[in-house]
């Protein structure tokens, strides 16, 4: 039965976009799991690592222009597969950076082939979703998740085997290498957006109006913009929760340091719980109402976490967040992708920024006041989800 499955134009389709997810989120744990010994090996201060990481994020965020043209010119199909090869070999730069400078230009060129794999794994994973009319994007962010906990268990095998940064990260290479390899023979392969609008035109002008139409990027559409803001806010709600919660256990809800990085652990466990299910929701409900239901569930449950204080009340409202918000990244990435390769490579890069921006934005917010209203900004970031979510024009509901 399993070789029937794999055999499967679906399934194995599946598969290979999921080894894409899965290497990008292995990618990621594995450098970032390292950043002591990095630190350590570079001689640098936590002022230098905190623009070290803030360079990856940058370069993911001003790499709107370059991905939107090489997803036409490439096709989500090689830049995907370009990109995750790029990604595994940067590991070994990275490994072998002899100062800072060199070692702040690969983060920058991380942040780079992040932004291109993203864009073209989410293309790939709304193409499979569109051509076999089956619900599949929850469980691929899914396994994004599941690549972060791969690269945190050999993170933890490495250490105790070896301290060598260049070590692990050379196993760390082989084995993206190795989820390459799998997602090679199974990616979707897509028709030239340039034959598809050729088809469509007739006449001798047919080309020209094609190569018009794609040598120039479009003006977003409103629906678009909305598009965008979800996903920016989506990601800030997402991101805060991760970097803010331990510290709010601890600091507000007087938790001890054992039971602070519960808050992480509910959010990042029920957001893979989520997600596992998600499609099976979005089948029964569509994308609209699953967006709408699980944003207002997050907003709702924090704020009122918030206002009951305490250990348990925060742990349930951090459960809200994670169960509420993990779809909707999913949810938006199809239905940008339907408005266009532009389209989803805009609202990818807001997806980066509100990554990059929410956490310093909540820790600005809980300066000026307290972080009790800085997790309420957050609480009202997911509320923004909801409205926006009234404004996007959703994919119809498949199975």
């Amino acid at each position: 039965m399993r070789v029937l499955r794999v055999r499967d134009p679906f399934h194995r389709s599946q598969l290979a976009i999921a080894a894409l997810f899965c290497s990008l989120g292995f990618q990621y744990a594995t450098w970032a799991s390292r950043i002591p010994a990095i630190k350590e090996d570079l001689d640098l201060s936590a002022a230098e690592v905190g623009v070290l990481l803030m360079a990856a994020g940058i370069g993911a965020a001003v790499s709107f222009p370059l991905v939107a043209v090489l997803m036409r010119r490439l096709g989500s199909q090689r830049l995907a597969l370009l990109s995750a090869l790029c990604l595994a070999l940067l590991l070994l730069a990275l490994a072998g950076a002899p100062n800072y400078p060199v070692a702040l230009l690969v983060m920058c060129i991380d942040g780079v082939l992040v932004g291109c794999l993203n864009v073209a794994m989410n293309a790939q994973g709304a193409e499979l979703e569109k051509r076999y009319e089956r619900n599949a994007m929850a469980r691929l962010h899914a396994t994004f998740s599941g690549g972060s906990l791969l690269a945190a268990l050999l993170a933890s095998g490495m250490n105790a085997v070896t301290s060598a940064v260049a070590a692990h990260f050379g196993a760390a290479a082989l084995f993206l290498l190795l989820l390459v390899v799998c997602a090679r023979t199974g990616l979707l392969t897509e028709r030239p957006a340039e034959a598809e609008t050729a088809g469509e035109e007739s006449g001798a002008a047919a080309g020209a109006v094609a190569v018009k139409k794609k040598s120039r990027w479009t003006v977003p559409s409103r629906v678009t913009l909305w598009m965008c803001v979800a996903m920016a806010f989506g990601t800030v709600t997402e991101g805060a929760m991760n970097d803010w919660s331990a510290l709010y256990l601890e600091d507000v809800a007087e938790a001890s340091a054992e039971l602070a990085p519960l808050g992480i652990a509910v959010v990042s466990g029920m957001m893979v719980v989520a997600r596992l299910f998600a499609d099976g929701w979005r089948s029964r409900w569509g994308d609209g109402r699953v967006v709408l239901s699980g944003s207002v569930l997050a907003g709702a449950g924090l704020a009122l976490a918030l206002l009951s204080g305490g250990l348990v009340p925060a742990l349930l409202g951090f459960a809200c967040v994670g169960l509420g918000i993990a779809a909707v990244t999913p949810c938006v990435y199809v239905a940008a992708a339907g408005q266009g390769s532009d389209s989803l490579t805009l609202v990818a890069a807001m997806g980066t920024t509100g990554l990059l921006a929410g956490p310093p934005l909540i820790g600005f917010i809980a300066h000026a006041s307290s972080l009790v209203w800085g997790l309420a900004a957050v609480a009202a970031s997911a509320l923004v989800v909801s409205a926006c979510s009234t404004r996007i024009r959703w994919p119809a509901t498949t199975g």
